[in-house]
């Protein structure tokens, strides 16, 4: 298949771009850099510096024609949507639909949409979260993107445009960048090689921070390959179903960085307590099981494990 990937010079996008590529297929990446790095892009993909907002985009897939577009490109941040929704609508609305109206007009087979099971679903009554359960966005970012959802339903009605939704948990792993909710096992990574104090934020009634459920971007990356030809018109949570406290990362975080590094200093051990943000939610955790029964899909990778792999990966490149 021919594959265009936005957002393919980011964290998650690039690893799934490199997935498409072992597994054969030729991608194109767009991507403005504004997050994203160039250093990430494949080799073998071709890539485009442009904003998915841009009026280029329209020529672009009109000339490559690709098969599939999948959708990773965003503003990714809660707390950023908070401080500028409209920025953020900006981008995750407006720029999902300069997509969707070109891929319409140009005969995409199908879109891969990257949604936020992590945050559409507020402060869900049904914990562990299904998706059964009805979505209540509690930030601008959840807003756009459970507005995108509606849009590619529409335009699935209206065009015959096919997608799959994939409603992402929180997303770890090797190339994440220290930015964003969503970022903070890079923020405490980063801040651990530097030696410097790394923050906790909680609500009065827990110090041991929010619950959110953490999935390896390696597996994130079998769910893309599995979309390709499954879950036609549906959504799907893509996370572990475990639930973890930020402080039970942060342990898990700083027992492994003090196997690679034996002078860490003792006053890190403990991350430094601040309230709660605007937009935070208390508990964020993904049942997953329908992803297995209709993508074949599951997680691999625990936490011990996948933190290993990233902490390693950090590593190489700080020295």
């Amino acid at each position: 298949m021919k594959i265009l990937v936005t957002g393919g010079a980011g964290f998650i996008g690039s690893n799934v771009v490199d997935g498409y590529i072992k597994a054969g297929h030729e991608v194109l990446v767009v991507d403005n850099l504004s997050s994203g790095r160039r250093s990430n892009v494949n080799p073998e993909a071709r890539f485009y510096e442009m904003d998915i907002r841009s009026g280029e985009i329209d020529g672009l897939i009109k000339k490559e024609r690709p098969d599939v577009l999948n959708h990773h490109a965003a503003q990714i941040s809660v707390p950023a949507s908070v401080s500028d929704p409209l920025l953020d609508a900006d981008i995750n609305i407006k720029g999902l639909l300069n997509l969707l109206e070109s891929a319409s007009r140009h005969e995409v087979k199908k879109v891969i949409f990257i949604s936020s099971g992590g945050a559409i679903y507020g402060e869900a009554s049904e914990y562990p979260t299904s998706e059964t359960y009805q979505p209540i966005p509690l930030s601008p970012y959840a807003v756009a993107k459970y507005s995108s959802e509606h849009y590619l339903a529409y335009y699935k009605h209206q065009y015959g445009l096919n997608y799959t939704t994939l409603r992402y948990a929180n997303i770890y792993g090797p190339r994440q960048i220290a930015h964003g909710e969503a970022g903070v096992v890079a923020i405490f990574m980063d801040n651990l090689i530097k030696g410097a104090q790394s923050i906790l934020y909680h609500f009065p009634d827990d110090d041991g921070g929010m619950v959110r459920d953490y999935c390896f971007v390696g597996d994130v990356v079998k769910a893309n390959l599995t979309a390709l030809t499954k879950g036609i018109g549906d959504f799907f949570n893509i996370g572990t179903g475990k639930e973890t406290k930020t402080l039970e990362l942060y342990n898990v975080i700083f027992k492994a960085f003090k196997r690679f590094r034996h002078d860490v200093p003792e006053n890190l051990s403990v991350p430094v307590s601040k309230p709660a943000r605007p937009g935070d939610l208390t508990l964020s955790c993904l049942v997953v099981e329908k992803a297995l029964g209709s993508l074949g899909w599951s997680p691999e990778t625990d936490l011990d494990k996948g933190i290993e792999k990233t902490l390693k990966w950090r590593l190489d490149r700080s020295e």
